[in-house]
């Protein structure tokens, strides 16, 4: 059997998602997330190792002479060396769409807050203020509601195509852009200037590339209306963290909800700490009981194939 050593159980599971699925593929070791300078001792003799954010470079391959396959708990992979991995016929294989569901139903959460502000209303009620009120109903903060709006999608892949059937759902025009012509009802494509102009609601949802690296950014946020908010699922090095606040604070644009960052775990003194109006959560859009129980099966599928002979979702050809 294959030895399989899975790195950053805790990243994935605090118990309440089984790991057997990928513990029947072979004879598994799972270690919790590790310091940089431990993964290679963790892999050690094994032939597959599954990550989610640790780094599996080139100086790690090199060290661990067994390793055949390289097995995501994510659909990301930057922090894999693939070219590496290729040139040391090292297979690497990410799991897509396994969260599709979970992140159109975050980025609906951070869309709604500034909609309506239901957290707000129920934290004032247990503050005592209505109690304390003297009349039936109080509108301390503002609701608008989402039919009329226009939300821009920018990365129309599998999630942006389920944000957009929401949207529609939800009665708010569509707008996105892509890089390749596609055709999908009821969603206008515009270029970049176009939609930033025009959105009242941006939502992120591209892989971070070169060409996707602060994107959004002090010239690009100045084309956005003062009421328009940003809502960032995708990976935070999408955004110019220091240009996003600013423009919070100046009051260039009316609210940003972020689930991602640059760096992670956020930095104590991280900029958006004391950007106004930005509505912080921690990495968590992905992270529904049930799209982490579809990504474990997943990652035990990708197992079995590699050990087939019939590799799936291959990243590095």
């Amino acid at each position: 059997m294959m030895k399989i050593t899975i790195l950053d159980r805790n990243t994935i599971t605090t118990g309440d998602v089984s790991l057997s699925p990928i513990e029947a593929v072979g004879n598994v070791r799972i270690f919790d997330a590790l310091p940089a300078e431990q993964v290679i001792s963790a892999i050690g003799d094994s032939d597959a190792v599954i990550v989610n954010k640790a780094k599996i470079t080139d100086e790690v391959m090199d060290a661990c002479k067994n390793l055949r396959f390289v097995g995501l708990f994510a659909t990301g992979y930057n922090n894999i060396d693939t070219k590496a991995a290729k040139e040391r016929g090292i297979v690497v294989c990410n799991v897509p769409g396994y969260s599709t569901s979970s992140v159109t139903q975050h980025t609906f959460a951070l869309i709604l807050h500034f909609a309506s502000h239901a957290d707000d209303y129920a934290a004032s009620v247990a503050r005592g203020d209505w109690a304390n009120s003297s009349t039936f109903s109080y509108l301390s903060f503002p609701i608008s509601e989402l039919a009329g709006k226009t939300l821009g999608i920018f990365g129309f892949g599998t999630i942006g195509k389920s944000v957009a059937n929401v949207a529609k759902a939800f009665g708010m025009n569509v707008i996105a852009t892509v890089r390749r012509p596609v055709a999908f009802d009821g969603v206008e494509f515009v270029d970049k200037d176009t939609l930033f102009a025009r959105s009242d609601y941006l939502s992120l949802h591209c892989p971070l590339t070169d060409d996707t690296k602060h994107f959004v950014n002090a010239e690009t946020l100045a084309k956005m209306k003062p009421t328009a908010v940003i809502i960032n699922t995708a990976r935070g090095g999408v955004i110019e963290e220091e240009a996003l606040t600013e423009a919070l604070n100046r009051g260039q644009i009316r609210g940003a909800g972020i689930d991602v960052l640059d760096i992670e775990p956020m930095r104590p003194h991280h900029p958006y700490l004391t950007a106004k109006n930005c509505y912080i959560t921690p990495h968590v859009a992905w992270g529904s009981i049930e799209a982490r129980t579809r990504l474990v099966d997943l990652v035990a599928e990708n197992l079995r194939a590699f050990e087939k002979g019939e590799p799936i979702n291959v990243v590095n050809r």
